[in-house]
């Protein structure tokens, strides 16, 4: 197992980057992004939270390394594959707080990820409690930020050809996995297969973590010069864009033609 963390600021009040956040896809950082549904949304009628469920489809591509580990035909044309994300959310607008976690639902036996995000509202007022009471409401006015707290473990069970889990009764049940084709990591012990890929993973995603920032930022913006109208109007920029020649929609529909057809030929 591995994780990695990360933090950050916005210069932004707390309902904007949340409702950023809900906004957030397509944007110029995330055109890996295919889709995003609702699936569940409701306000706790005892805690006034709001509960979100939403599932993302992403489009990626399995780097070359762990590509050969891996039996045939699992991964599409140069490792390009797609992958659903579960996303789950709570919002307490009162004490101003934002709780999310993301997991992969597929290649869970390659890689898990679990991603969790705290979002929190902060304002100068905290810190100028001997100020008079209108001075503190007017600097508060001028100026509130979100802080962001990122944390994402890995799991690998690549190689693993046996899996074991204990239930409440303590009695230990097992189910098979298909064996993996031997290749370059033929060599390799179990556990430093799965390292090994877990550290993969954590380098990519840092890279993911800045690129999530920068794609807040831009919806913020949008938001903050355009408002609703400004972002929804860059969605559909964004959308316009993904769905060119060489945009990611129309590879990924392009790929799935090209891997029906090979299984016709088959």
């Amino acid at each position: 197992m591995k994780f990695t963390e990360s933090s950050c600021n916005y210069d932004y009040s707390f309902p904007a980057v949340t409702l950023a956040y809900f906004l957030r896809y397509p944007n110029p950082y995330s055109k890996h992004v295919l889709s995003t549904d609702v699936i569940d949304r409701y306000i706790d009628p005892d805690t006034k939270r709001l509960h979100t469920l939403r599932l993302h489809l992403k489009r990626s591509k399995v780097p070359p390394s762990i590509l050969k580990f891996l039996p045939r035909g699992l991964a599409g044309p140069g490792g390009a594959s797609q992958t659903y994300v579960l996303e789950k959310s709570t919002i307490d607008v009162k004490e101003g707080w934002m709780e999310t976690e993301s997991r992969n639902m597929e290649w869970t036996g390659i890689l898990s990820v679990v991603e969790q995000q705290s979002y929190k509202r902060h304002s100068l007022a905290e810190a100028v409690q001997s100020l008079p009471d209108s001075g503190q409401q007017a600097l508060a006015r001028a100026k509130e930020w979100t802080s962001c707290k990122t944390t994402v473990t890995f799991v690998s069970k690549l190689g693993q050809t046996r899996l074991f889990s204990r239930v409440k009764t303590n009695e230990a049940v097992s189910f098979e996995e298909e064996e993996p084709k031997q290749g370059f990591f033929a060599s390799w012990s179990t556990a430093g297969i799965q390292r090994a890929v877990e550290l993969i993973g954590v380098k990519r995603t840092k890279t993911a973590m800045v690129n999530g920032k920068e794609g807040m930022n831009v919806v913020l913006e949008r938001l903050r010069s355009g408002g609703i109208v400004g972002v929804l109007e860059g969605m559909r920029q964004d959308r316009m864009e993904m769905m060119g020649v060489e945009g990611p929609w129309k590879q990924a529909w392009m790929n799935g033609n090209r891997a029906a057809d090979h299984d016709d030929n088959d």
